[in-house]
Order: structure tokens, then C-alpha cells, then sequence
């Protein structure tokens, strides 16, 4: 029973390393696009901050990094739409936005289930 539950573990980490290593490929393409246009230095502060606030909030509360990241990224979106007077209909932004949270989400949640998976709720889905 061990020895399954190990494997099991393997092959899940092994699908979130690919998961992982696609999703920076495709960031890596946009960003790589985005380079060639002027609004590259706002795109890598926008990219750096999300990464290093996601491993940040690992600190604040432990297990729950992907609720406080959308909770922060909401705010962020509510800020700039009220700063604006207008809704952010670029393109660009929304997808330097969602790479971020998606960077800041993914960094984040395996950080803390690195530090703290011995204090992760696993809920239990038999009664569903």
C-alpha cells in the first residue's frame, strides 16, 4: 500500500513538473513578444512581482496562497480600473495579468506544500 501511494506521489509530481514546465514555456513565448514592444520593462516588474509576492504570502498564510493571490490580484484590478476612471480592455494586460497570478499561484502553492504538507487539510470526497 506504501509502495502505490509512493508511486502515486511520483507520477503526480511528475505531471506538475510538465504542467509547470508548459505553462513558463508559453510565458516565455509572450514575454518574448512583448520584449520587442516598450511596455517590456513594466511587463518584467508586473512578472517579478507577482513571483516573489506568491513565494511572500506562503509566509502569511501557509496553505491558502492561491485564495489570498486572486483576493490581491481583484484588488489590483479594482485599484487600476478606479485609478484609470476605465476598465483595462487591453489584451496585453490581461495576459501579463494572468501569467503573474498564474506564476504567483503555482510558486506559491508548491513552496507551501514543500514547507507545510504535513499541515495540509485534505478533504475527504466519499460523501459527495
Amino acid at each position: 500500500k506504501l509502495a502505490s501511494a509512493l508511486v502515486y506521489h511520483q507520477r503526480r509530481h511528475r505531471a506538475l513538473n510538465l504542467c509547470l514546465s508548459l505553462f513558463l514555456y508559453v510565458c516565455v513565448c509572450v514575454c518574448v513578444r512583448v520584449l520587442e514592444t516598450e511596455d517590456a520593462l513594466n511587463l518584467i516588474s508586473l512578472e517579478v512581482s507577482y513571483a516573489v509576492s506568491g513565494l511572500l504570502f506562503v509566509w502569511i498564510v501557509e496553505e491558502w496562497v492561491w485564495d489570498y493571490a486572486i483576493t490581491i490580484t481583484l484588488f489590483h484590478i479594482g485599484l487600476t480600473t478606479a485609478v484609470m476612471s476605465d476598465f483595462p480592455a487591453a489584451v496585453h494586460w490581461w495576459i501579463a495579468l494572468g501569467s503573474g497570478l498564474s506564476v504567483m499561484i503555482i510558486g506559491g502553492q508548491l513552496l507551501a506544500y514543500k514547507l507545510y504538507k504535513n499541515n495540509f487539510i485534505y478533504p475527504v470526497l466519499e460523501d459527495f
